[in-house]
């Protein structure tokens, strides 16, 4: 280990992992350690025993759950949308050829008390309960605007600059309600709160071309993917894939101290006595206490099923999003669900999800909205934790730090901290352009 690196990550969540790969695509020689015996950190995947251990201490699970090892529950479920910038920048890697994708059945919304699917094309419009006779026609119009938005053809564009036309703006051009704007904004922009509305609208309709094109990608039910056996199959493929670059993995390192010269700059890691030097840092906030912030925190439950959720079209994985709205909150809550058919799960078992930002310390009362739509469950763990953000100037202290996962349960957000930390550590922007039909891979 006494040796010369030039970047050391320390963490093997999902975000280390994947700038731990593209660090070492681009020829860097890259240490990757984690305290713990286990890939995935925070976002680690766990079997049965594991997250009774987790969250229920000595108990053991019961024998009618079926075996322990049939079970992969993802500690932080995310999809991922199909034509979306991670499936990019997992082929520009090249790490697909370690994975399986599967499409996901369905992508809902919660609207008026009642589980929607999410219309997301001009005929899907027409067709959904969502809204009345008038407003359907309304939104095909503002739908069909979207498709054939072209950011370099201004004849699509009927006369409004999207750079710096609001959101808000052009929606009432087309003369839709709230309601629509929720179901909009939410499901298919996939915004967590409502800020965008009177930010430029060039960002939402980029997002809903996004979504349209993920749909029609698998001509499945939603717009998403997931790997067959869950997200724990990311970290290990860019494990892999760093070994075949040369990168050295190392788990299990007790402590792993970053070490400063008088500048404040990092010079390298201590584990166990012994130290290796480098000149950058990447970790997750809890290997840097001391520079980051508590910005918020994610209320979940986990529960473990027998049936899918209801109101879904009997879909074996779905998201659900209940806009804040709908809600009377300040941000969105998140349904997610997997199963047996994602190889998450034994053969008629399903393994839910109820995430958001907590609002208060009640989890149980404050994701009640959420937990009500997934009919009886058979096991159920409740679970906050703090959101951190890093407070550094990379630029001084070569410290470059992630930030916590947040309650989406999409990876829109988690790959944009990804891509942005990649820029402040390489000076370069990464290269996405890549063909998407490299991860096609399981279809069936």
């Amino acid at each position: 280990m006494d040796e010369e690196y030039d970047v050391i990550v320390l963490g093997t969540g999902l975000k280390e992992c994947i700038l731990s790969g593209l660090l070492s695509v681009d020829g860097l020689k890259v240490l990757h350690m984690d305290r713990n015996d286990y890939y995935g950190g925070e976002c680690a995947s766990l079997n049965l025993v594991q997250l009774w251990k987790r969250f229920r201490g000595d108990d053991k699970p019961p024998a009618h759950l079926g075996s322990s090892r049939d079970y992969n529950v993802d500690m932080v479920p995310k999809f991922m949308m199909a034509n979306g910038t991670l499936v990019r920048v997992l082929i520009h890697t090249d790490v697909t050829k370690y994975l399986y994708f599967k499409a996901v059945d369905g992508s809902f919304v919660y609207n008026k008390g009642k589980v929607h699917k999410v219309p997301a094309t001009d005929m899907e419009a027409l067709k959904s309960p969502l809204m009345g006779l008038f407003e359907k026609r309304r939104a095909r119009k503002f739908f069909i605007y979207v498709q054939d938005y072209n950011e370099s053809d201004p004849k699509t564009h009927e006369g409004m600059d999207l750079r710096r036309v609001t959101t808000r703006d052009l929606i009432a051009k087309y003369g839709l309600d709230d309601n629509t704007v929720d179901f909009i904004g939410h499901a298919l922009a996939l915004h967590r709160d409502d800020r965008y509305l009177d930010e430029p609208a060039l960002e939402t309709v980029k997002r809903m071309k996004l979504y349209a094109e993920s749909l029609a990608r698998f001509q499945g039910g939603s717009p998403y993917i997931y790997p067959l056996y869950g997200l724990g199959e990311l970290p290990q493929a860019f494990a892999r894939l760093s070994a075949v670059y040369g990168g050295t993995y190392m788990l299990n390192k007790p402590e792993c101290k970053v070490e400063f010269n008088d500048e404040g700059k990092v010079i390298g890691v201590t584990s166990e006595g012994e130290t290796a030097r480098c000149t950058k840092v990447v970790c997750d906030p809890s290997y840097l206490p001391n520079k980051v912030r508590k910005v918020g925190k994610v209320a979940r439950a986990i529960a473990i099923m027998s049936h899918p959720i209801p109101n879904t079209n009997d879909s074996h994985s779905v998201q659900v999003i209940l806009p804040q709205k709908q809600l009377g909150r300040r941000s969105d809550m998140y349904l997610f669900c997997c199963s047996y058919s994602h190889n998450v799960a034994p053969k008629g078992k399903f393994i839910a999800f109820v995430s958001t930002e907590a609002e208060t310390d009640h989890p149980e009362t404050e994701l009640k909205p959420g937990i009500d739509l997934l009919g009886p469950v058979e096991e159920i763990f409740f679970d906050i934790y703090d959101r951190y953000e890093p407070v550094n100037e990379p630029s001084l202290d070569n410290c470059f730090i992630s930030t916590s996962y947040d309650a989406t349960t999409h990876f829109e957000s988690t790959v944009m901290d990804v891509l942005n930390m990649y820029t402040l550590i390489t000076g370069k922007v990464l290269d996405l352009s890549v063909d998407l039909s490299a991860a096609s891979a399981a279809e069936e």
